[in-house]
């Protein structure tokens, strides 16, 4: 698999578990309804096929590199839906974490 197919599958993956996590947070936090929590369920299920779908066969080490892409995705979904103002500490440890993610990922093995 190509390391850009591989890329695309995390922001696929990571936009599925964030919004999904989000939507459960909207229906339940914000008083939204049972609909945002069963959407958010669902979107959470294509979070789990998706992952699937990388050709790594070690399930830790890709879900691993997952949780990586997933403190960026956030942090940037709160940027973007939810108006969040990162400090430096936040976008260095989001950096450190994509680092590791590149690390656990692609390294010659």
């Amino acid at each position: 698999m190509s390391v850009a197919r591989s890329l695309l599958l995390f922001i696929v993956a990571a936009m599925a578990e964030i919004g999904g996590a989000w939507l459960v947070w909207q229906g339940v936090r914000e008083h939204r309804g049972l609909a945002w929590v069963g959407a958010g369920i669902a979107a959470l299920g294509a979070y789990g096929f998706v992952a699937t779908l990388q050709d790594d066969n070690s399930f830790g080490r890709i879900l691993a590199a997952y949780g990586g892409v997933f403190v960026a995705g956030s942090l940037a979904w709160g940027m973007v839906v939810d108006r969040f103002q990162p400090d430096r500490f936040d976008l260095a440890g989001a950096a450190i974490c994509l680092v590791g993610v590149a690390v656990i990922m692609w390294a010659p093995r």
